[in-house]
């Protein structure tokens, strides 16, 4: 009976329905280090500095009038949410394999990944027409994504962990038809969320001590946002007490560890400048680890680096911020 209602409702709308997208929707992009399939469009984008989310990690089920997912993950922080329409005559398992490639070039591992009926039951439904916490809302072709005549259902989830910043990206990607727009007809439309985990501004604090030792032993490196420098100044600020009392318990706990203390600045200024400055600090945070801590100094060397090893853009002041960090570096 549904299937009737979304049939019927797909033709009263198509004669005022819009042609299938072929620009961007306005104030869309994709998200950071992860480039769309070629030739697709946004035709839903919605982001939100701290919103919450239930990754879905098992397979979807329909019982009872009650749609889900067998299990799920509860992540919050910074959500993007973005719906495209890849080309024509593209499949859903090739369109995936693109996203899944270069997840994987950018460090994401999987942690649930299915298709077909191994994703269980209505999944493209469940987890973006019937679900209005991830549905983007604003127009009905956006609205009807996955509406009608959906197949061939392929999801993927991944994580990544970039020094004690965890993200997590869902891609599903379907052959599908839209309700509100009838010139939508099997073609591929793909949600893709992600999400960072946790405020920025809080890991940006107090890295603890367990945390360093997880992120050195796992990566090679731990990132270190808590030494804090006033600008253009190489003395550390008393605010920064907390974590190096961090780093110095991690330290003390594992004598057999040595590190390079890595400074890092953002772009602004000349580079010989900040390779200058980052250098500096590093040898700061080397001097208050061996003088405040008693860590033997050969276990320690300060190396500067300026700009060239950034984690974000340059181009706002929240990269930048990102950028200007500690980092202890397995020697």
């Amino acid at each position: 009976m549904k299937r009737c209602w979304l049939l019927l409702l797909g033709m009263l709308l198509s004669s005022t329905a819009w042609a299938a997208p072929t620009q961007d929707v306005a104030g869309s992009k994709d998200p950071v280090g992860l480039p769309r399939y070629a030739g697709s469009v946004i035709f839903g984008y919605q982001y939100g500095d701290y919103d919450e989310s239930e990754l879905p990690l098992g397979k979807a089920f329909f019982k009872g009038g009650k749609r889900g997912f067998e299990q799920t993950k509860h992540v919050e922080g910074k959500r993007t949410r973005v719906l495209y329409l890849a080309p024509e005559g593209r499949s859903s398992l090739e369109v995936l394999r693109n996203y899944t490639q270069e997840l994987a070039k950018s460090g994401y591992t999987p942690i649930f990944e299915c298709s077909g009926e191994g994703c269980g039951k209505k999944t493209a439904e469940t987890l973006y027409f019937h679900n209005e916490r991830n549905k983007i809302p604003g127009k009905q072709v956006t609205e009807y994504a996955f509406s009608i005549e959906t197949s061939d259902e392929r999801l993927y989830v991944a994580e990544q962990n970039q020094g004690g910043v965890v993200n997590y990206v869902a891609v599903l990607a379907a052959t599908s038809g839209n309700a509100a727009d009838s010139s939508i007809k099997n073609r591929v439309t793909v949600y893709l969320e992600t999400v960072q985990a946790g405020a920025m501004e809080s890991r940006m604090v107090t890295l603890k001590s367990s945390e360093i030792e997880q992120a050195v032993t796992r990566d090679g490196r731990a990132t270190i946002y808590g030494v804090l420098f006033d600008t253009d100044r190489a003395e550390i600020k008393q605010e920064s007490k907390p974590q190096l009392d961090e780093m110095g318990a991690y330290l003390q706990k594992n004598p057999g560890v040595a590190v390079y203390v890595v400074g890092h600045t953002d772009n602004q200024g000349k580079l010989d400048y900040n390779l200058s400055l980052s250098q500096r600090r590093a040898e700061a945070v080397v001097a208050a680890l061996a003088g405040q801590y008693k860590i033997a100094v050969n276990r320690l060397m300060g190396k500067g680096v300026a700009n060239l090893s950034p984690v974000a853009s340059n181009a706002s002041e929240e990269g930048r911020a990102r950028n200007r960090r500690v980092e202890l570096v397995a020697q």
